[in-house]
């Protein structure tokens, strides 16, 4: 029975990824900052662990106290909106923390034993902002655009030991907490001068076409888990498989 680990599963995409992967007979370890065990099914195949993915002690003792895996997705991550110009350099490190940051720190740290078993695979989480750019998500997308490159660069390098890394390319959510996350700041980071503009924006996203929901992730997540065709990129969602080059 294989065992997957899971980041970020306190809602959105990372929880309902560890509720499919733990239907389909996996044993499961969902992390999240703060552990909740009333979100997910009790059963001796599902642990849930305090993680953050920025704290270098914290992810150390998360990969201990897990033992052995055979899948890492790398699924934390915190939106953002807001106009350049008006986003502080101490905001822009912090969503690279997480997002790029936290997702090499932690695929390092489950290499060693991935490289040693000759086995072992790590799905990392990014988005279809890294298909299309976007107005006001330039920050976002730019950290989740390094983790396009990390990821591509990285295949190459760990298939010498038979570990594969794969992308899962999610659309665009209004059901996952990515405005919510950012909700606080949204006003700071609209100046003046920009607010017809994000106005237009964000009226044009409260009427989406084809959207992506946490059930398309998940289901897009488990195939890249268990690809053995060699594909990179999952689009995950009907607009991130419209937006995705055919290959």
């Amino acid at each position: 029975m294989k065992t997957v680990l899971i980041t970020g599963c306190s809602s959105g995409y990372g929880l309902e990824t560890a509720r499919h992967f733990h239907a389909k007979g996996w044993n499961v370890i969902a992390t999240m900052r703060t552990p909740r065990t009333d979100i997910l099914p009790a059963s001796d195949r599902l642990r849930v662990l305090a993680l953050d993915v920025t704290d270098p002690n914290s992810i150390t003792a998360a990969i201990e106290a897990s033992g052995a895996i055979d899948v890492l997705v790398n699924n934390a991550g915190i939106g953002m909106f807001g106009a350049l110009e008006a986003t502080p350099m101490t905001t822009i490190r912090d969503v690279f923390e997480t997002n790029t940051f936290g997702v090499m720190a932690m695929t390092q740290a489950v290499i060693p034993q991935f490289r040693t078993r000759r086995s072992g695979m790590v799905v990392n989480v990014t988005s279809s902002a890294t298909l299309r750019p976007m107005p006001l998500v330039s920050v976002y997308t730019a950290s989740k655009m390094a983790i396009e490159g990390f990821t591509a660069s990285l295949a190459h390098e760990l298939q010498t030991f038979d570990v594969q890394v794969k992308l899962v390319q999610p659309g665009y959510g209004p059901s996952t907490r990515f405005s919510e996350n950012t909700g606080p700041r949204l006003a700071e980071l609209i100046p003046e001068a920009y607010a017809p503009f994000a106005q237009k924006i964000f009226a044009d996203m409260t009427q989406p076409g084809e959207v992506t929901v946490a059930s398309d992730v998940a289901e897009t997540v488990w195939l890249a888990a268990n690809d053995t065709t060699g594909q990179l990129r999952f689009p995950a969602g009907p607009d991130a498989v419209a937006l995705a080059p055919m290959v």
